[in-house]
């Protein structure tokens, strides 16, 4: 038996020993992708994003890109895990971003600052976030893993990277790996449960869990990606969904009007803008960097004169 035919059985080994997860195939996504010409069935795509034989690009390693994948179907369903499998590269060793979300959100196909789909949303965003905005109390390590639920008035604060709102977060080193990395974002009995697997070994290892909270059925499941003046590759191999059995028998029709929200969520401060930003703006790096040249050109232009004049004798006037 080959080692190809074994890393391909093997997901699927796991999710039939888990029991009560039904693979939904008009949420999902897998190889071959293409249906018709360009058209992915059930699936919109926009932006930079290209669809290849072996993966689907949102974001190439340029800078000021963003690309989206949306499902056309509302989830009419309750309990359920998104599965997905991706990778994202770069030739950046040091610096690079911005990185990519996936989303269970009422709006869907709108283009925005928040990994470029809209900001205030309604529902659910997990992100991918690979470059620290914020360098003050409340940073963390990059790359970060975190959600929040938006009510459409939440704002999702890029200088913050989100700590403003998240419910919770955890750092995993899934860029420039050798193997695809694997997220499951697990929604069942008013939990949220966000697991990742970055070594390719079909082991689960769990970034956070947040009890309490609300997701009504019916939004649409998507992905988006976007870079600003730094960038890499952000790429979607499988968009996996399935539905889950739940412990509670709720009618179908009251979680279709239940409004999203979370019983935890990070505690107010205030906003305090950072100089550094990944995604431009008026303090974007190539900003600061201009600013810095034109005050070290002018410091060495002044010191200049002042060496200059100061070798030159004087001439004395005579009266």
């Amino acid at each position: 038996m080959s080692l190809t035919f074994l890393r391909r059985c093997l997901p699927l080994f796991f999710v039939l020993a888990a029991g009560a997860q039904y693979l939904k195939r008009e949420y999902t996504l897998t190889k071959p992708y293409q249906g018709s010409g360009m058209d992915l069935p059930n699936w919109d795509f926009s932006g930079s994003t290209i669809v290849t034989n072996n993966y689907i690009r949102l974001t190439p390693d340029r800078q000021s890109k963003s690309g989206m994948l949306w499902n056309r179907l509302p989830a009419k369903i309750r309990n359920w895990e998104i599965q997905i499998q991706f990778k994202v590269h770069g030739q950046g060793k040091s610096l690079y971003g911005d990185g990519f979300a996936v989303w269970y959100t009422k709006e869907h196909n709108e283009f925005g600052d928040v990994f470029g789909s809209r900001d205030y949303f309604t529902g659910l965003g997990v992100f991918f976030d690979t470059y620290s905005n914020h360098n003050g109390e409340h940073s963390h390590p990059h790359p970060y893993v975190s959600a929040v639920v938006g009510n459409g008035s939440t704002h999702y604060d890029h200088d913050r990277d989100g700590t403003h709102s998240e419910l919770a977060g955890c750092h995993v080193q899934f860029r420039n790996l050798e193997d695809d990395s694997h997220a499951s974002i697990l929604y069942a009995d008013r939990s949220l449960t966000v697991n990742m697997d970055v070594d390719g070994n079909y082991e689960w290892q769990e970034c956070f869990r947040v009890d309490d909270v609300d997701l009504p059925a019916g939004y649409f499941f998507g992905v988006s990606a976007a870079t600003g003046d730094l960038a890499d590759n952000h790429d979607i191999v499988s968009f996996k969904i399935f539905e889950l059995e739940g412990k509670e028998d709720d009618s179908e029709d009251a979680w279709m009007t239940v409004a999203p929200a979370a019983a935890k969520s990070a505690a107010p401060r205030d906003h305090v803008p950072d100089l550094q930003s990944s995604r431009g703006g008026s303090w974007s790096l190539m900003a600061v960097i201009f600013v810095v040249f034109l005050i070290v050109a002018v410091i060495c232009v002044v010191v200049g004169y002042f060496v200059v004049n100061q070798g030159r004798p004087r001439r004395q006037r005579l009266f």
